[in-house]
């Protein structure tokens, strides 16, 4: 039985948290629709929560958030400490949107927001064949990111990718952690919710391209199955 801790590092706006849920909601929901028996643990960074002993922890996923991994705050750097100990123990770890870019930065790449701007909505994804993760040719998954993992670390396999996105997915040279751009724990609502965020801030036809993209399917059993998944594999020693 999986036991997962959660690290939550931004909130879902509180207008939208009574409908959509908490990210950890979200995540939790992703997790049981795979294996209903899994444990979830939350550690809560804006609710002010400590850090877990990387040590003592069994599967370990980080949430998106609105911060930019290049901020510097206060609470960043002990997070890259905490994930570079876990990666060291071999833990199974993943991160996704703002996780996936601090993992990629606390392990040596390069995170920056993008001169492609907004993505959002409906974004499609190539799978590395035979990458032993994710199955299949390709992935549609809703997106909401300004910032891109510019450079994967030494020896981290880009397995997810796209025109727009070139590192969406990768899988670290330890082969126990994993980060994807986009967000599988997203429903079509709460995409929609990000593509509504994004009225002024991003192009009009931008914004409705997004908005009319979600009427397609997205495949979020598959990339979160995965995830899931992975993150139940045991831990290697």
């Amino acid at each position: 039985m999986a036991r997962i801790t959660i690290i939550e590092t931004g909130q879902v706006p509180q207008k939208y948290r009574e409908r959509h849920g908490s990210f950890p909601d979200m995540f939790e929901r992703m997790v049981r629709a795979e294996d209903p028996t899994a444990t979830i643990d939350i550690v809560s960074i804006p609710n002010g929560d400590a850090l877990p002993d990387p040590d003592k922890v069994e599967a370990i996923l980080i949430t998106g958030a609105a911060a930019g991994v290049y901020d510097g705050l206060d609470w960043i750097a002990p997070l890259e400490n905490f994930v570079r100990k876990a990666y060291a123990n071999k833990t199974p770890m993943v991160g996704v949107c703002f996780g996936h870019q601090l993992i990629a930065q606390a392990l040596g790449g390069t995170v920056r927001k993008s001169e492609k701007g907004w993505g959002i909505g409906r974004h499609v994804y190539r799978v590395l064949p035979e990458n032993g993760v994710v199955d299949g040719d390709a992935v549609a998954i809703a997106a909401s990111h300004q910032d891109q993992v510019i450079e994967p670390p030494n020896g981290a396999l880009t397995i997810l990718s796209s025109d727009f996105t070139p590192h969406a997915g990768l899988l670290y040279a330890n082969g126990t952690t994993l980060s994807v751009q986009p967000h599988p724990e997203f429903d079509v609502d709460f995409a929609r919710v990000c593509c509504e965020l994004r009225d002024g801030k991003a192009a009009d036809d931008l914004v409705a391209t997004a908005k009319a993209s979600l009427a397609e399917p997205l495949d979020n059993a598959k990339l979160g199955g995965a995830i899931t998944r992975f993150l139940a594999r045991r831990k290697k020693t």
